[in-house]
């Protein structure tokens, strides 16, 4: 039956006003699906939240700008990581110098007690220095690897070149940065942890949906609440099955700092007397 007047009208509206709620929903659901992303892109507005990671953001740059300050410093520096499926662990005492960029390693786990590492940027070829303490191994001799060559990475996710705190921290701000572009981040602080005896602030990022522009499911900033310094980095992959555990990938931590030394060309010189190169 035809419909007349105003009544012609609204029944008009209506189906109009339904077609573009249709057309809405349906280009909404395409752009959720497009690359799994722009779902929970940032909005660009001025009306948009301010993102769980900027505070997190200020306490990184924060404790960045502290290590710089820090300069040159020893400490014992332990890591955890996952290489080639397979979890290895080693403990070594350092000596960091920024300027030149200068690393002195000293082994102190089990396996590996007495090896040596030594790279100063701009000697040696840019090769680093190692040598085995005991075992067949240690008849070689010093050796000059290349820092990302495979004997070098054998037992390492990163080369000595990425190597203390600053490098460290400075990873978090390029990772919260891109982190930053996107939604879907928990941000929890943790104000009354300790390590190594030290109370320590522990910032941890969480993203509940796993998605290609996140790297990490869980990550852990530990800054110490008096130096501001950063201590420690856990990088938890998402877990391998729905619902199951978040997976330890990385754990790097550094204890025992002291930023009153004062280090010198002889501490990272391979004929230093105490050293063994």
């Amino acid at each position: 039956m035809p419909i007349y007047g105003p009544l012609k009208f609204f029944s008009q509206f209506v189906i109009a006003s339904s077609l573009r709620r249709v057309t809405l929903t349906i280009a909404v659901a395409a752009i959720s699906t497009v690359g799994g992303s722009a779902a929970f892109a940032q909005e660009a507005d001025g009306e948009s939240k301010e993102h769980p990671l900027k505070p997190a953001m200020a306490w990184a740059q924060r404790s960045l700008k502290a290590v710089q300050e820090a300069g040159d410093y020893s400490a014992v520096f332990s890591k955890r990581e996952i290489i080639n499926r397979e979890m290895k662990s080693l403990q070594t005492q350092i000596k960091f110098r920024r300027e030149p960029f200068s690393v002195y390693m000293r082994f102190i786990n089990k396996d590996n007690a007495g090896r040596e590492v030594l790279y100063v940027k701009g000697r040696n070829n840019g090769n680093l220095l190692a040598h085995e303490a005991t075992g067949l191994a240690s008849w070689a001799g010093t050796l000059e690897l290349d820092p990302q060559g495979n004997m070098a990475m054998a037992e390492s996710r990163h080369p000595i070149t990425r190597m203390g705190m600053e490098n460290l921290v400075s990873a978090i701000i390029r990772q919260y940065e891109t982190e930053m572009k996107y939604g879907e981040t928990e941000v929890k602080y943790y104000p009354d942890a300790k390590l190594d005896e030290r109370p320590v602030l522990v910032i941890e990022s969480r993203h509940p949906v796993p998605r290609r522009v996140f790297k990490w499911h869980v990550t852990r900033l530990w800054i110490d609440k008096e130096t501001y310094l950063p201590v420690r980095v856990q990088q938890y992959g998402f877990p391998q099955v729905q619902g199951g555990k978040p997976v330890l990938v990385e754990d790097y931590a550094y204890t025992k700092i002291r930023t009153d030394v004062r280090l010198t060309d002889a501490d990272f010189d391979r004929r230093n007397p105490q050293y063994q190169f």
